[in-house]
């Protein structure tokens, strides 16, 4: 079937409606599954698996140091330079070696301390040892498919993400066959090792022309380049789920665990859908604002973005609303007390999508100190709104915080970037 003249004319329509193809999938998949889970391990499970996830992702930056979205910029800007690729890839390796074995260590030995921190209990202290093999794993995933990312191999990308999904679901299912929550669990922490055999068999030869292996060397030429996203990185996922995981233990503490699955459930659904976008923001939007170098171009790339997928993520968001009672009834049906929770979330994820557009642009031209400044902002402002709300709200509270810390969020990231381009402007004169 031959790609429509329109779409194929336009690289994020290109990107996004293949990535579409692959988000259906997932939804209808993911629909299927946490149907299964909230009957079967109910809210309290789900507030548990919530945790779980929530140390994979802090994991997934921890293990290469932060250094994903470096990888994607300088894989994007040297993909036809093989020395300097080089260079990267040997830097990486020693920052990808380090942060294994530093967060392997911790994990392993401090298994019964995070039990009883994130769970109130001993009975997961072997989450935290199977996280401890597995980190290895997880690193050299994380490099391979930003390589993927790097050079905006979309088509590889979408069948990459499918596949290990698919995959994953299926460990997902037996193991809540077989052991119910400790199996579900167990499967949550073996997917990035699916993921990274889906990567060696769709992308290993590819891999092995931009990656010359015999090449590396244990040197660190790029080390203060990396350290950079390194910083990012720690603030904007590690933080950010450390925060998470602090949030969903107030809600416990505050409430009760029942109220935390619901909240968790919530985010699931907002991170289902938000990862349609994410795959354009690595394959497409980083790369290219790292190849803009004048406010003209990236005003006029900002809107053509805007416009291509703000529409298609207002509609979605608003079927998603308009069908909260049935998404409850059918995925969720215990849930009810979700249901206030939907129109919050969904607005504070459209300023969120419409923010993190120009928030890449930090990223594109590694400005630290806005990224960090501008990120801390806004989980400070999650972390300490949530407290506030929720003494009035309840759990709805942590959803408004969520909408008005992106309103926040997105007013500041626009006159930080406003400035950036006229200080850019001035010394250029």
């Amino acid at each position: 079937m031959k790609i429509p003249k329109f779409i194929s004319s336009n690289v994020v329509l290109k990107i996004t409606s293949l990535n579409a193809v692959v988000i259906t999938i997932r939804l209808i998949v993911s629909a299927i599954i946490q149907r299964l889970l909230s009957v079967t391990v109910g809210e309290a499970g789900y507030a548990s698996i919530g945790q779980v996830r929530n140390v994979l992702a802090m994991l997934t930056s921890t293990s290469t140091l932060g250094t994903f979205n470096g990888v994607v910029k300088y894989v994007a800007e040297f993909k036809n330079n093989q020395p300097e690729l080089s260079k990267i890839f040997s830097t990486v390796t020693v920052f990808a070696i380090i942060g294994s074995v530093v967060s392997g260590a911790v994990l392993f030995f401090g298994a019964a301390f995070f039990s009883d921190y994130l769970f109130q209990t001993q009975e997961f202290i072997y989450i935290f040892q199977i996280f401890a093999v597995i980190v290895p794993f997880i690193a050299i995933g994380r490099v391979a498919n930003a390589i993927v990312s790097g050079l905006s191999d979309y088509k590889r990308y979408a069948k990459i993400e499918l596949i290990s999904y698919l995959l994953a679901t299926v460990a997902l299912v037996v193991g809540l066959y077989n052991s119910e929550l400790k199996g579900v669990i167990i499967a949550i922490a073996m997917a990035p090792v699916i993921q990274l055999i889906v990567l060696a068999f769709v992308f290993g030869k590819t891999l092995k022309i931009y990656v010359k292996f015999k090449s590396l060397s244990l040197n660190l030429i790029y080390k203060n380049k990396l350290l950079a996203f390194t910083l990012m990185s720690f603030i904007s996922t590690f933080l950010l789920n450390y925060i998470e995981l602090n949030i969903r233990t107030l809600v416990t503490d505050e409430l009760n665990i029942n109220e935390a699955g619901y909240w968790t459930a919530i985010t699931f659904i907002s991170k289902n859908y938000m990862v349609f976008a994410t795959g354009l923001f690595t394959l497409y939007v980083l790369p290219k604002f790292a190849s803009i170098h004048n406010k003209q171009e990236f005003k006029i790339e900002v809107l053509n973005i805007y416009k291509t997928i703000l529409p298609i993520f207002a509609l979605g968001m608003l079927l998603v609303y308009f069908l909260r009672d049935y998404i409850i009834m059918f995925i969720y049906p215990d849930f009810t007390g979700m249901e206030p929770l939907f129109k919050w979330q969904l607005l504070g994820d459209f300023i969120r999508l419409g923010a993190l557009v120009l928030s890449h642009q930090f990223l594109a031209k590694r400005l630290v100190k806005s990224f960090v400044i501008t990120e801390i902002i806004s989980l400070v402002l999650f972390f300490v709104l949530s407290k506030v709300f929720i003494q009035y709200y309840g759990t709805e509270g942590i959803v408004i915080a969520h909408f008005v810390r992106y309103i926040i969020y997105f007013i500041i990231v626009v006159f930080v970037i406003r400035d950036y381009y006229n200080q850019t402007a001035s010394k250029t004169e």
